[in-house]
């Protein structure tokens, strides 16, 4: 039976057509019209997670949708979450939680399983709104992973949801990718389909409606517009590292000679990179992400360790570049150096994964940063937290995501209080930090207060902590959806819901 919910799902030609995006502002925009709305993306695969107020996690994008609705994320917002931890195999979280690990072609036979459970997340996703916005994954054009589909056209049908889909006309080729997918998809999936969109355009676009016209007569869907390029995108919350970095690249002329210049090592399995996103905001820092083959820059500041999703695997991809000697280079050259989660374990002398949850059971040597050592547990942490931080006293609000609990003499000095425990650890002088918290740069207090005392420490005098990252990020998304009003027809989105 078709959803007593008004709703439409949003599915690309391709991937990385801006789904993610597009459905944060058509949320923001309905939400803006007094109605009740809620995210919803069936399967996500990403290492950047985030906490939701009900105990699990979901996709970071899922988050930044749920807040354009103006509500709490939860875990049934994405019901099932693939967190990659080798080339060919994931973790898979289910409402959640973590349900196990898998290789690709395991999941493959497994996933239709899944389906019950991501019905029921719908269905109480649904019964708190007067219109659901569900994402797809990928393209349903790939046509090979239709069998057992949750993602897509497997969902929009179980669930009988009407499908908008978004072509990408920045990459070009857009009329054969829209007009190519109805052509290899099954009758019953092509009756899903109800309309297209043109996103990502630069310049005229009366110039492309001829173009509309010819994949209207040949797919039978109808235009609900062309969106031309939002610039300001770039400074939401990033869901893949390829997102971060289109927004550092303008960040060398940022605060003259005494930016303060930020270093991250892109890990292989990187990992909640949005704690990079205030940083990228600040006019006073240079972020630079390295690449793999490339030095860590010997004027860096501040080398930051990000998450991962694999820290021994991870550990061993940092020495393969040789970063591990950047790293000691740069702190006998009085660096500091910050390592978050798996940065912060791998700081340590020592990570074991006595239980194998990485992969084989095994122990290996840490950096020798911080005296502490880390056991990876059975048991995933995932936590929103609320403290103050011990150096500067300002508020802290984070979550916690990890698998794994770090101990030592450095635990001694710790880098915040979290609801009356210590947590993370530094070294004597305070120039190598670690914390398993999550989000800590996204408050504007604790950001500028440990900007000011790098720029001190390292004898810079630059403007910092002048960004309002949250009040930002709530701005730029009115102005999205204020920008898809003005381009696309919503009231045809609405009659297409059942709204």
């Amino acid at each position: 039976m078709p959803p007593t919910t008004p709703a439409f799902m949003v599915q690309g030609a391709g991937s990385n057509v801006g789904k993610s995006v597009l459905v944060a502002g058509l949320c923001r925009y309905f939400a803006n019209q007094g109605l009740a709305v809620r995210p919803f993306k069936p399967q996500n695969m990403s290492n950047n997670a985030a906490v939701t107020s009900d105990g699990g996690e979901i996709g970071r994008a899922q988050a930044m949708q749920a807040l354009a609705c103006r509500v709490p994320g939860s875990v049934h917002m994405n019901p099932v979450l693939l967190k990659p931890e080798t080339e060919t195999g994931s973790q898979i979280i289910v409402q959640g939680q973590r349900f196990g690990s898998m290789r690709a072609r395991e999941y493959g036979s497994h996933k239709a399983t899944l389906m019950p459970h991501v019905l029921d997340s719908f269905a109480r996703i649904s019964g708190d709104a007067d219109l659901v916005i569900v994402e797809g994954a990928g393209s349903p054009a790939e046509v090979n992973l239709r069998a057992g589909d949750i993602a897509n056209m497997g969902f929009a049908l179980a669930a009988e949801i009407p499908v908008v889909m978004v072509g990408d006309i920045d990459r070009g080729g857009v009329i054969a990718s829209l007009v190519g997918t109805d052509s290899v998809l099954d009758e019953q999936d092509k009756l899903l389909i109800k309309s297209f969109i043109i996103n990502k355009f630069r310049g005229d676009t009366t110039l492309f409606s001829e173009g509309m016209k010819i994949i209207e007569q040949a797919t039978g869907w109808a235009g609900i517009g062309i969106l031309p390029w939002f610039a300001d995108a770039r400074f939401l919350p990033a869901e893949d590292i390829l997102d971060l970095s289109s927004k550092t690249g303008d960040t060398k002329v940022r605060g003259g000679a005494d930016a303060l210049h930020i270093a991250v090592p892109v890990l292989r399995r990187i990992a909640n990179f949005d704690d990079l996103d205030p940083l990228a905001a600040e006019p006073g820092v240079r972020l630079t992400l390295v690449a793999a083959g490339e030095a860590i820059p010997g004027d860096a500041d501040l080398i930051l360790l990000p998450g991962s999703k694999a820290t021994i695997d991870d550990l061993k991809f940092l020495h393969d570049q040789g970063w591990d000697i950047d790293i000691k280079g740069h702190v006998r050259r009085s660096g500091m150096v910050m390592g978050l989660c798996g940065g912060y374990q791998m700081l340590g002398t020592e990570v074991s994964d006595p239980y194998g949850i990485e992969g084989e059971a095994r122990r290996v040597t840490g950096l020798g940063l911080l005296s502490v050592e880390t056991e990876i547990g059975q048991t995933k942490t995932l936590n929103l937290v609320t403290g103050s931080s011990q150096h500067f006293g300002t508020g802290i609000t984070g979550y916690e995501i990890h698998m794994g609990h770090t101990n030592g003499a450095d635990c001694g000095r710790p880098v915040m209080e979290i609801e009356g425990r210590p947590e993370g650890a530094s070294s004597p002088d305070g120039r190598i930090i670690g914390s398993y918290v999550h989000g800590i740069f996204s408050n504007n207090d604790f950001r500028k207060a440990f900007l000011a005392d790098l720029a001190a420490r390292r004898n810079k005098s630059v403007e910092l902590g002048t960004v309002d990252f949250a009040g930002n990020v709530d701005a730029i998304l009115d102005q999205l959806a204020s920008h898809m009003a003005q381009h696309l027809d919503m009231d045809a989105l609405a009659e297409i819901a059942g709204l």
